[in-house]
């Protein structure tokens, strides 16, 4: 921990502020996220589709304005946009606290999402200009305060939605606007290092979007990590669902449950450092996000060997069949996680040529998004036909070979040049012709 706080140190000001700024918005996020469902449907007694429509609300409007948000940034400035987003979730999150009518509700919830658009492609594209040839290091750091704010928030809403859910609501309001003050003071104004012109005149977005999805060496990449993003939601998705199918209901389900996320939250806080240090000594980028991906595929490995053995009727045989293998399948995905995602981030920047960041990040943003929704509900097909086939490793055989699909293109993409930073440099002639 120490030598984490020494690397973040290193860095400029406002590279230091960014990394503490994604612990605080992913403090207030999580707090009140994991709790709004129960809420609506509890003390608000709103039927179940309702519950949906507003949460699809949510993530429709974040993931569909993710290359809106980028382009503003990279018009507009990074700093603006950031403390719009921040200003949008405080408002965004006092309302779902406040308010009762359906309309207000799916107002608020389409702000959240809105703000997070805006925010996280001008944050990233922020950073990645901040930190400049340290780009790696910082991305590792800045997912070491991701995953602590990921970690702690659900524990502060826990308490805090056991006083009173509009109480969560209104702290997490209240940490935005925090945060919202905080950047209107502290941090420094910053505009692209290589703003969107051709010749000396400022292109139109229209032609800057075509530019960038003529880029093919970025969309073949983005396409390639689409599965990573899959692989790693099972965390929330298919690893609690076989927790509960063995464990059950009770406080043994819910406990190892949160074993789930302690384990991929604390993993991370602990190696992600030493391991990108370890990586960037040794491997090419290319090769690296090869082996983040094996890494996240191998996840499934442990769930596969469980569903072989045949489940105790009760007992400690039980308890340890449904609560091991999970946990280990999650200290992998967070393992493979740390592996590739600083050099994931780098290669973005690499591939639009250190030009339009913010924008590659929001399209990037978007493509993962729509493929992590056909993912998942293509996961929960899978493990429906296995429960009704009574076919416990289809789900399992169907990730692992995700994973080994995706890592494969990423191979094929890293030995035919196409990560290299010559071929971002062509991506950056592609994308002002």
């Amino acid at each position: 921990m120490k030598d984490t706080i020494a690397q973040v140190r290193s860095y400029d000001g406002s590279v230091q502020l960014l990394m503490v700024n994604q612990f605080t918005i992913n403090l207030g996020f999580y707090m009140l996220m994991p709790y709004l469902a129960t809420y609506l449907a509890g003390p608000l007694g709103l039927a179940g589709w309702l519950v949906g429509l507003i949460l699809g609300v949510r993530n429709f409007s974040q993931q569909g304005m993710f290359l809106i948000g980028g382009t503003l940034a990279d018009r507009l400035g990074y700093k603006p946009m950031i403390i719009a987003g921040l200003v949008l979730r405080t408002a965004g999150f006092a309302t779902l606290g406040l308010v009762e009518s359906v309309p207000a509700l799916l107002a608020a919830s389409a702000a959240t999402g809105l703000a997070g658009a805006l925010f996280n492609p001008a944050s990233r594209a922020y950073l990645a200009a901040g930190a400049g040839e340290r780009r790696v290091e910082a991305f590792a750091l800045f997912n070491v305060f991701y995953q602590a704010g990921i970690l702690l928030g659900p524990l502060v809403g826990l308490i805090l939605t056991g006083v009173d859910f509009s109480v969560t609501c209104l702290v997490a309001a209240g940490i935005f606007a925090i945060l919202s003050v905080i950047q209107i003071r502290a941090l420094p104004p910053r505009r692209p290092d290589h703003p969107g012109t051709s010749d000396g005149v400022r292109e139109g977005v229209l032609q800057q979007w075509r530019g960038i999805f003529s880029n093919r060496p970025f969309l073949l990449f983005s396409l390639a990590m689409v599965g990573s993003y899959v692989m790693s939601f099972q965390v929330y998705l298919s690893l609690p669902l076989e927790v509960r199918r063995l464990g059950g209901e009770g406080r043994f389900g819910t406990a190892s449950v949160a074993v789930l996320f302690a384990v991929s939250g604390l993993s991370t806080i602990v190696f992600q450092t030493r391991i990108t240090a370890w990586c960037k000594a040794r491997m090419e980028p290319g090769r690296a996000l090869t082996w983040g991906m094996l890494a996240m595929g191998s996840a499934f490995v442990p769930l596969l060997l469980a569903s072989a053995v045949p489940v105790p009727d009760g007992g400690a045989g039980l308890l340890v069949l449904a609560g091991l293998p999970p946990a280990l399948s999650a200290l992998l995905l967070a393992l493979g996680t740390m592996i590739a995602y600083p050099f994931e981030m780098d290669t973005i920047v690499r591939l639009a040529g250190d030009r339009l960041v913010a924008t590659h990040y929001g399209l990037y943003n978007t493509i993962c998004g729509i493929g992590i929704t056909v993912g998942n509900l293509l996961t929960g097909i899978a493990l429906d036909a296995a429960r009704n086939a009574e076919v416990p490793a289809l789900p399992w055989v169907a990730l692992g070979l995700l994973g080994l699909a995706c890592a494969a293109a990423l191979c094929a993409l890293h030995r035919t040049g196409r990560l290299s930073p010559a071929q971002a440099e062509g991506g950056r002639q592609a994308v002002t012709a």
